[in-house]
């Protein structure tokens, strides 16, 4: 029997995913890996919720703030750079955590990614400029119509993933998402996965709070020194977008805040959808450490 077990803590933005990865890091004296796509670029710590140096002198952390901003940083990169970390921090640990709200990254981590095909790198391209021209909302429409379960789960204000889709559906011929296996790689640790859960009404007014301490804390400057990278794919998420367009003068300040807040709660609602069809998760309100280290303990004991 494995040995090792990697302990995944997962949730929608704003649940409180940082503070519990950081007390059960601490229970078992252990480093935390993140899997949040956005997390792993520098310059952008606070509308990416990255974990704060306090945070991080209370737990080892890996992949946070650790490439810049042009570095093109995939599923399948993140997939085979974790494992060879993971294969690193075993040598000295028996458990890792591993927390993060991207559920595709979460996937590769602990399933692998499925071989999709190749696709005609100026069919790629064509699709870029008409995402550039029309809009990432007139793609996803597109997306909605070849392939409308995977636009239900994915993140359409994202351009890279809802054009990943589109040009899968449009070479071959299939809905993207009944090329996506669902076939687990086997790992060499056990996988233990805690889901972080609550009301809604109170995840909506946490995220609301959020991102008014985010603007607070300079939210707003970070997004304007970033400002001519925007076209950047780590830059294509919540936090950003409203700010840009807020510098290009086609909203308010004001109506850039709302959007963020709207956004991110619609984002969490995406993100439930996605972790509620991953039956291996076991949910917990963030409060209940005990219940979850005994959850955690019991599960380690069980696969000995």
């Amino acid at each position: 029997m494995n040995t090792k077990h990697l302990v995944v803590i997962a949730g929608p933005t704003g649940s409180g995913k940082t503070d519990l990865s950081i007390r059960v890091a601490q229970y078992y004296h252990c480093p935390i890996i993140s899997t949040d796509s956005r997390q792993f670029y520098r310059g952008i710590p606070i509308g990416t919720a990255q974990p704060t140096e306090e945070e991080q002198q209370k737990a080892e952390h890996h992949f946070i703030a650790d490439r810049e901003l042009k570095d093109n940083f995939n599923c399948g990169a993140y997939e085979a750079e974790a494992l060879r970390r993971l294969e690193d921090l075993f040598l000295k640990h028996d458990v890792v955590i591993a927390v993060g709200g991207s559920g595709l990254y979460i996937k590769a981590l602990c399933e692998g990614m499925d071989d999709l095909p190749e696709v005609d790198p100026s069919l790629r391209e064509e699709l870029k400029q008409r995402c550039y021209a029309e809009g990432v909302d007139a793609m996803a429409e597109e997306l909605k119509r070849l392939d409308p379960d995977f636009y239900e789960i994915v993140d359409r204000k994202n351009p890279a993933r809802v054009v990943r889709a589109l040009e899968v559906c449009i070479s071959t011929g299939k809905p993207y998402s009944t090329l996506r296996s669902g076939e687990k790689h086997q790992r060499a640790f056990n996988i233990i996965k805690i889901g972080v859960t609550m009301e809604r009404e109170v995840l909506y007014e946490r995220i609301d709070r959020r991102v008014d301490l985010m603007v607070q804390a300079g939210l707003e400057e970070e997004a304007r020194k970033v400002y001519p990278l925007r076209e950047l794919n780590a830059l294509q998420t919540v936090g950003y977008r409203e700010w840009f367009d807020h510098f290009d003068g086609k909203i308010s300040r004001e109506e850039a805040i709302e959007l963020i807040k709207r956004n991110s709660r619609r984002y969490a609602k995406r993100q439930m959808t996605w972790f509620n069809r991953d039956s291996e998760i076991k949910w917990f309100n963030p409060a209940e450490t005990e219940k979850i280290l005994e959850y955690i303990d019991s599960k380690i004991c069980s696969l000995k």
